[in-house]
């Protein structure tokens, strides 16, 4: 069936109809909504509306940077927009006629690339999104894996650097203060205000365009070397994030999206060089190879269609064993836990 998947960031608002190829019919592109959960809700509402009087939709999935519970229902906390702990799934239910589904934008980032981009056919898929941070989601045995609360994937937050640069997390040394569009603009920053003449181009063009991460990027494609060392640097920091990765999961593929990963192999192949000097048992195991994205911006997108179809097909792409709240029942004040039935895990036909 149709469905209709929602992008929503900080910025930025990307509505469209996908069809169960992976194929975005129709779509509406509108800036997001972040003055209060009320306005929102009621932007979501009038796109879903929009959209499902054009076509013939049977669910709507919703993409959100931010914690999503694991049951798919409850922002529980958003940096961009003004959700805590908002039920947002049930309360479009009420105002929509179709069932609708919430989830964090890298787990469906990472479902749409798993199903129809670069992570087709594997085991253990990993997505790493660089944007201003990192994001990150994991694919496993053709399920997400979101983890006890729906808070997997945050590696962006594991600590690289003991006693490193200051995170907004509130923790020191993360990874994503290395690895990220924010560390790229952070060190071009400090290597200007150094004067250096190895960087005069790059201040050439910060002082008609302004320091950006697309503008390093852009530079370092046209030849800069200044920029290129910048983007180099924060690859590398990219490969010694992936060989920890690695050595925790053991994945058969990582794949690179977000807005740094269109700096393509000028910030990839450091990474996999990092990854291969990092990696732990390096000569005698497989080095994992390390790919672009193929679905681009469309990825949240495409990825949330696709999970609340499935959803409302009774076919929820998770691991139910690691659903703790949804094992959990209340009897006589006490918590006990439900009998888990085994299961095996199934790869979704494409």
């Amino acid at each position: 069936m149709l469905s209709i998947g929602i992008d929503i960031g900080g910025t930025k608002l990307a509505a469209g109809v996908v069809d169960p190829s992976g194929q975005i019919i129709d779509r509406i592109d509108r800036p997001a909504p972040v003055s209060s959960a009320a306005a929102a809700e009621k932007e979501i509402v009038d796109v879903v509306t929009e959209l499902s009087a054009r076509h013939a939709v049977g669910a709507v999935g919703i993409g959100a940077a931010g914690w999503v519970d694991a049951e798919q229902t409850t922002i529980r906390f958003s940096p961009h927009l003004a959700w805590r702990d908002e039920p947002i799934a049930q309360r479009l239910s009420e105002r929509l006629p179709m069932p609708v589904i919430v989830d964090n934008d890298a787990n469906v980032a990472a479902w749409a690339e798993y199903r129809h981009g670069a992570g087709q056919e594997a085991e253990a898929m990993v997505l790493i999104t660089l944007g201003t941070g990192i994001g990150g989601a994991l694919v496993l045995a053709g399920q997400v894996y979101r983890g006890a609360w729906g808070m997997a994937g945050e590696w962006g937050h594991t600590t690289l650097v003991p006693q490193g640069h200051w995170c907004a997390c509130g923790n020191r040394g993360c990874w994503e203060m290395y690895a990220s569009g924010h560390a790229l603009v952070r060190d071009a920053g400090e290597l200007l205000a150094t004067g250096s003449p190895q960087a005069a181009a790059l201040a050439d063009a910060v002082a008609q365009h302004g320091l950006t991460g697309p503008l390093v990027t852009q530079l370092a494609a046209q030849g800069d070397q200044t920029s290129r060392e910048l983007l180099a640097e924060v690859g590398t920091w990219l490969g010694l994030g992936l060989a920890n990765l690695a050595a925790g999961l053991d994945p058969d593929v990582f794949v690179i999206g977000g807005g740094v990963s269109a700096a393509g192999d000028l910030l990839l192949d450091p990474a996999r060089e990092a990854f291969a000097r990092y990696l732990p048992g390096r000569g005698f195991r497989p080095l994992v190879p390390i790919r672009l994205a193929g679905l681009g911006v469309d990825a949240g997108l495409i990825g949330a269609a696709d999970l609340a179809s499935r959803a409302a097909k009774g076919r929820r792409p998770v691991f139910r064993a690691y659903w703790t709240r949804s094992l959990l029942r209340r009897e006589n004040g006490k918590v006990a836990r439900r009998e888990r039935q085994p299961r095996t895990p199934r790869t979704p036909s494409a």
